[in-house]
């Protein structure tokens, strides 16, 4: 009877432990959950569907097709006017981030390009040293202190986020973007998506290599951005700053 006893209590000790090690590893697979991520298994869905199939089959091979046969002087010049067009977004976003001297900047870029330059064909304004002061929307909300909101995959456009896409619908709706008409719009955008394919092509191997491509893309996603509505000046947390310095100390002793 006494071994009977011995026999349950050690049984019944494994099954607590085994109990206690489940729960670790739930909590421990919650700590890593991405709170940014709350449609993780959606966005997975649509990222295949963006990278496997509209990027594999679509958007790759025009943008390479784009580059191969698009002479040079010919692509600057589109993209020169699509970026002409988003001057006046660019002027009153620098405003309302109290950026006057980019304001400025803007406004002066889209005068002189819309004319000297052709309709922005030409950059006339970068030649004479008023560099692009390129702001959205989304980084406007993000000085405001409005978070980024959840993570999304959006069909055929990639990464982005609620806070990103509501600035988004507000750039589209300023002055002269909204008076633009369907098919105009869409060369607009589509310009901008090839260059902005065509200057990935050089990163794919860091992408194709990386072990989880969805998590590679949505972390580079979220540094740029930070970097942007910080306007290149990343700020450590206190943690962060801590952890740099034990690493310092560290590599000074080896």
């Amino acid at each position: 009877m006494k071994r009977i006893h011995l026999l349950v209590l050690a049984v019944s000790l494994l099954l607590l432990g085994g109990c206690a090690s489940q729960q670790a590893t739930t909590e421990q697979a919650q700590q890593y959950e991405d709170s940014k991520d709350p449609l993780e298994s959606l966005n997975r869905t649509l990222w295949d569907f963006n990278y496997e199939v509209l990027d594999k089959y679509i958007l790759r091979p025009t943008a390479v097709v784009y580059v191969d046969y698009m002479p040079q002087v010919a692509r600057t010049g589109l993209l020169n006017m699509a970026e002409n067009l988003e001057e006046p977004s660019n002027s009153l976003n620098n405003l309302l981030q109290g950026k006057l001297e980019g304001t400025f900047i803007s406004l002066g870029r889209f005068m002189l390009n819309s004319t000297v330059g052709l309709l922005g064909v030409f950059d006339v304004a970068t030649e004479i040293g008023l560099e692009l002061e390129k702001e959205s929307f989304g980084e406007v909300l993000g000085k405001w202190g409005v978070g980024t909101g959840p993570y999304l995959m959006i069909p055929a456009m990639g990464p982005s986020d609620i806070r990103s896409s509501a600035g988004d619908f507000v750039d589209s709706s300023y002055s002269p973007i909204d008076g633009l008409n369907f098919y105009l719009g869409a060369l607009r955008m589509g310009i901008n998506a090839l260059e902005g394919r065509a200057a990935l092509i050089q990163q794919e191997q860091t992408l194709n290599s990386s072990a989880d491509p969805y998590a590679f893309v949505k972390s580079a996603y979220f540094q740029n951005l930070k970097f942007k509505v910080q306007d290149g000046v990343i700020k450590q947390s206190a943690e962060e700053e801590a952890l740099e310095d034990d690493i310092d100390a560290f590599l000074e002793d080896l």
